[in-house]
């Protein structure tokens, strides 16, 4: 006969009873969940694997359906379009996509008025299989303008300034940046504006770029109209360098010697005569000037060559025009805004562009439009380096 004690004190086994056999069920199903659960993330890593092995192994032919742009409520979707629309169709393969993909990311972060650019790839319509839809998202800046301020030294000058600029980008939707800045100088104050564009085209990844500089120097002094500003301060004209490079102001005039361009004075010539005989002719020397503007327009285009756009190396036509006077000393009075628009200097040409990682090498043929009697312009070949743009 069992112990009543004993019998009074068993406790029953979790799984006794009714309410044991409840336990024991949800316990085997929380097991079978957790394996559900691990069998589906494993066979979901084997279908992820099997993607990779097969995109590593075969070419995987796709085909673009449609380019969805989102995010771009100042940018033009004509814009973007342009950029990388025709890049992405074009495409084949699902490696050539992703390709394409990465090029056209990186071409839309270059245009520089976006903040941030995802391109992922969703299935196509049901009723198309083998098509996929890329949708590319793009982040605008919520302020779109951007400025700085500082005060610098100018020890060939003995003089401090102050200086700013301010840059507003994409102000007509189609990645455009105007750039304007100003400087304050104990002696002088110096005014700069700088207007740039850049306007796609949707064939030959065409693009067109433009822009317009202007600055003025005048000394603050006292009687400023007849006093002298310090060369070191005057704006020049000329230079190999590409204007579409250039960091802002007053851009380069492509064909001219750099400093080759505006009013000049001769050298003073030293007594005697030179090697042959003959009186020596002196040289002159460019003052540069107070009041300058200029202007640029670049069509870049890729080259029919394969090869070429494969190594990035693309052509373009472009058109560069300028002047600069002097306003100081009196010269201000004989100032003529109809003279100063007919003396324009320009020049013309084409060239071919290798760009570098290093460097942006240029080699143009210039054609002098126009040019003044002293002006050291020369139609015919220019290489130019400039920083990778």
């Amino acid at each position: 006969m069992a112990d009543p004690a004993a019998v009074q004190n068993r406790v029953p086994e979790p799984w006794a009873g009714a309410d044991g056999e409840i336990a024991e069920e949800e316990y085997e199903e929380e097991e079978e969940e957790e394996l559900d659960e691990r069998a589906a993330a494993a066979l979901e890593r084997e279908k992820v694997q099997s993607v990779f092995r097969r995109l590593s192994s075969d070419l995987v032919g796709i085909r673009v359906h449609d380019v969805i742009i989102r995010g771009n409520a100042k940018t033009r979707e004509e814009l973007i379009e342009a950029e990388v629309a025709d890049l992405l169709r074009s495409t084949t393969t699902v490696q050539d996509l992703l390709s394409a993909a990465a090029d056209a990311s990186a071409r839309l972060r270059g245009l520089d008025v976006f903040e941030a650019v995802n391109i992922t790839l969703d299935a196509g319509p049901p009723e198309l299989p083998g098509t996929t839809n890329v949708i590319i998202e793009v982040v605008e800046p919520a302020i779109p303008i951007s400025g700085n301020a500082g005060v610098f030294s100018k020890p060939e000058a003995k003089a401090w300034s102050l200086e700013g600029a301010v840059k507003w980008k994409n102000l007509a939707g189609y990645a455009d940046i105007w750039d304007a800045s100003v400087a304050y100088g104990w002696d002088q104050t110096t005014e700069e504006f700088d207007v740039r564009g850049a306007l796609p085209f949707g064939f030959w990844n065409a693009a067109l770029n433009v822009g317009v500089g202007a600055g003025v120097v005048l000394p603050l002094a006292r009687g400023f109209m007849n006093s002298s500003t310090p060369v070191t301060d005057r704006f020049n004209l000329g230079g190999h360098s590409s204007p579409v490079c250039s960091l802002g102001g007053i851009s380069s005039l492509l064909g001219f010697r750099t400093r080759g361009v505006g009013p000049t004075e001769a050298r003073r010539l030293v007594p005697g005569e030179s090697e042959d005989g003959s009186a020596a002719v002196p040289g002159r020397d460019y003052l540069g000037g107070d009041l300058a503007v200029s202007a640029f327009a670049d069509l870049s285009f890729d080259l029919p060559l394969k090869v070429f756009r494969d190594a990035g190396i693309h052509g373009h036509a472009f058109l560069t025009a300028g002047n600069l006077v002097k306003l100081s000393e009196g010269q201000y009075k004989n100032f003529s805004l109809d003279e100063f628009r007919r003396s324009f200097r320009s020049s013309a040409g084409v060239g071919i562009i290798l760009p570098t990682k290093l460097f942006r090498v240029e080699v143009n043929y210039c054609y002098i439009l126009k040019q003044s009697q002293h002006d050291s312009g020369k139609t015919g070949i220019q290489f130019s380096f400039s920083s990778p743009s």
